[in-house]
């Protein structure tokens, strides 16, 4: 318990910072002309190297054990707060966009190598059944996501109140003492194992852990399509100001954050912890493939109510399925690892959840260009579509099993 507590503290300071600066760098080149799409791009690197983090952190979780991990993601986030902080608004548009776009991949390697990290401390960390595995990375999930939705309203705040450079200095200077902190109180040991020798063992995954990443591409494709870029600016655009648009954001991901840390309640739960959890998962990525094919049918009559008000209202209707198949898609992940190497099939999935991102990220700036907010929501329902089709291809059974271990 104790240790599942500090690396869950210490992720909540992570990501508060992440969520920040994510806010900061979106409305700050917003603000200085950049079109959605660039904006989409200067994320690119992030999105590409967090595929890479993932990967390659979950191996070295296991070889060289959590603690460690965790301090070279928060080490890198540092080096990348810093190089961002030095840009010069004298460089042309070419060289900036390319500055930036390096320190945000070093910021992206930095927050999957924490994710990764966390996430695999709380199978190492948790008893045996599944129980306590499903409240615990509710809880973790959740709690995380309400800390990243108050770095969006902070972000949005600093860029306000101190400006883009002293912003990244003082979030900079709040890692460093994460940093500190996990390196005197964690056990090196902490999750250390032996980790795979070669690329086919590393690649040879359960089909739960195969299915469920790919669904999850599809989920997190969905979100990012319209939340990334096309949310924020048509906002904006809408006459919002940056703290307004922040503030939003934020209220929102607090919101989804505390469904995910109740999903556990409304789960009907089995003893295996699987074979009513899946099929709860296909029921909810139903329910939320209608929301955004919904909304687009709304947007298309203007004249009937405000766009941005619809656009607001329909985020809230959306967060409420999409948070509780990320908390059950969350579980089921360490539900399908093996116990010996949790923390490679979790980054194995979270690669996947980055991947749609990345995907999301690029179609978001890019829709936005040429349809608007319609063509966002379009382009999420078809997502939702396929992560449902998806869900019915998981395991529901794990034979011979003991509760919350799923053989591999």
């Amino acid at each position: 318990m104790r240790h599942y507590l500090i690396v869950t503290a210490s992720y909540w300071g992570f990501t508060l910072v992440d969520g920040a600066l994510r806010m900061l760098v979106l409305l700050h080149f917003f603000q200085l002309g950049y079109s959605p799409f660039t904006l989409a791009f200067l994320f690119l690197l992030y999105e590409v190297a967090g595929i890479a983090a993932n990967l390659g952190g979950g191996w070295l979780a296991t070889r060289f054990g959590i603690p460690r991990m965790l301090a070279a993601g928060q080490a890198l986030q540092v080096a990348g707060l810093v190089m961002l902080s030095a840009l010069d608004p004298t460089w042309t548009t070419a060289v900036s966009v390319a500055w930036v776009v390096i320190a945000q991949g070093i910021a992206g390697l930095a927050k999957d190598f924490t994710k990764t990290a966390s996430k695999s401390a709380i199978k190492a960390t948790s008893a045996s059944g599944s129980g306590q595995l499903f409240k615990w990375v509710a809880w973790f999930t959740g709690s995380k996501n309400a800390m990243k939705g108050i770095g969006f309203f902070v972000g949005g705040l600093l860029l306000e109140a101190m400006g883009f450079q002293p912003a990244l200095w003082l979030m900079a200077a709040v890692i460093g003492v994460i940093f500190l902190a996990g390196v005197a109180l964690l056990p090196r040991a902490l999750g250390k194992g032996k980790s795979s020798k070669s690329v086919r063992e590393f690649f040879a995954k359960s089909r739960g852990v195969n299915m469920l990443a790919a669904a999850r591409v599809f989920l997190f494709g969905a979100r990012e399509v319209w939340f990334v870029v096309g949310l924020p600016v048509f906002l904006y655009a809408a006459g919002w100001r940056f703290v307004e648009v922040g503030a939003f954001l934020a209220a929102w991901t607090i919101g989804y954050g505390v469904v995910q840390a109740a999903a556990p309640a409304m789960i009907a739960r089995s003893a295996d912890g699987l074979s009513r959890e899946v099929p709860h998962a296909r029921v909810w990525a139903g329910l939320l493939a209608a929301v955004p094919i919904a909304l687009a049918l709304a947007l298309r009559e203007p004249d009937l109510w405000r766009p941005d008000l619809v656009v607001a209202i329909g985020l809230a209707l959306f967060g409420l399925p999409f948070a509780v198949n990320s908390s059950l898609h969350s579980y089921l992940i360490l539900a399908y690892a093996g116990s010996k190497k949790a923390a490679e099939d979790v980054g194995f999935y979270y690669a996947a959840n980055a991947t749609g991102r990345l995907a999301g990220m690029l179609l978001s700036g890019a829709l936005y260009q040429w349809g608007g907010m319609v063509a966002c929501l379009l382009g999420s329902a078809a997502m939702l579509l396929a992560c449902w089709l998806i869900t019915f291809l998981l395991p529901s059974r794990a034979p011979d099993t003991a509760p919350g271990r799923v053989a591999r």
